[in-house]
């Protein structure tokens, strides 16, 4: 007992103090990062984003319907391309977030575990799939399906421009599967994160396991369930290189069967080459896509707080 050193609480005390401060000091710093990388890309969006609306036109940019930008009459025309964005982002959601969360709840709560096991590294490596391994499998495996069922509902028409399977319904299905591992794994945690006190009691009440999942664990795991999706949607309003592989990347009116260009894709399909007002038009497009995932993000943690009041 002498041998050993003795121990102070002033001492002791003093250091915790002083590591406390440190600790806060970081954290301090490490938040006012984060606000100023946000702030620093809005800013750098609003400078480089705005210029051609002032020279080329509001009205002319956002709800033109032409774009030949090289012509020598140019137009930047994006209503087609924004309107692009938003119905297949839509009905990728549409598709893959019931799949998703279904999903995860068979693997957090009636998967066997032995099938669990299999499923759950399946999911896994889905999300560590390059993008352009998507687009590749899409070209070689989705197109050409695609294009039978488009020769088969345009048999007989003389107007429809075939897309060879390259088209809107092509696109939506690559990023209704591309946006279900980031669904399935956020929505499996925030589902087993649930305290099991709440599923026991449910029980206990007479309540079916299938009634438990959707009446007190799904509303319980709301939060997280809705950062997935959140997270899925800027999955999908943000892909670009898959969707330029299986879309067609020409500007059209968004209908299934119509080659089609996403705001992304406008963005990496011409950039390299764009100089002047085309590819100040380009930046435009960037800050209308960052506009939609604010305004997407904004909308849904309201409705999330308007639901959290409500319970």
């Amino acid at each position: 007992m002498n041998g050993q050193e003795s121990f102070s609480i002033i001492g002791n005390r003093k250091q915790k103090s002083a590591v406390e401060k440190a600790a806060q000091g970081i954290f301090t710093l490490c938040a006012f990062i984060a606000i100023l990388a946000v702030a620093s890309i809005t800013a750098y969006m609003i400078m480089n984003g705005t210029p051609a609306l002032f020279k080329v036109g509001v009205k002319e940019i956002l709800f033109g319907t032409l774009w030949k930008p090289t012509a020598a009459g140019p137009s930047f025309g994006i209503l087609y391309v924004i309107l692009t964005s938003i119905i297949g982002t839509t009905l990728a959601v549409i598709l893959g977030v019931p799949i998703g969360l279904f999903t995860a709840i068979f693997l957090a709560e009636t998967a066997p575990k032995r099938l669990a096991a299999v499923v759950k590294p399946a999911v896994e490596l889905l999300a560590g799939i390059p993008s352009v391994i998507y687009g590749l499998l899409g070209i070689m495996v989705l197109n050409p399906i695609m294009y039978k069922l488009e020769l088969a509902v345009f048999k007989n028409s003389e107007t429809h421009q075939f897309t060879g399977g390259a088209n809107l319904l092509s696109a939506v299905l690559v990023l209704a599967i591309m946006i279900l591992p980031t669904v399935i794994n956020i929505s499996e945690s925030a589902l087993r994160s649930v305290p099991p006190q709440l599923k026991s009691a449910s029980l206990a009440l007479g309540a079916s396991h299938i009634q438990t999942i959707f009446r007190v664990i799904l509303p319980a795991a709301k939060s997280g369930i809705v950062t997935a999706i959140v997270l899925g949607v800027g999955r999908a309003i943000g892909e670009a290189m898959a969707i330029t592989l299986v879309s067609g990347s020409s500007v059209n009116i968004p209908l299934p069967f119509n080659s089609v260009r996403f705001l992304t894709t406008a963005i990496v399909s011409e950039m390299g080459y764009a100089a002047g007002v085309h590819r100040r038009v380009l930046f435009t497009i960037g800050l209308v896509l960052f506009v939609f995932i604010m305004i997407i993000n904004v909308t849904l943690n309201k409705i999330l707080k308007k639901g959290d009041v409500e319970q």
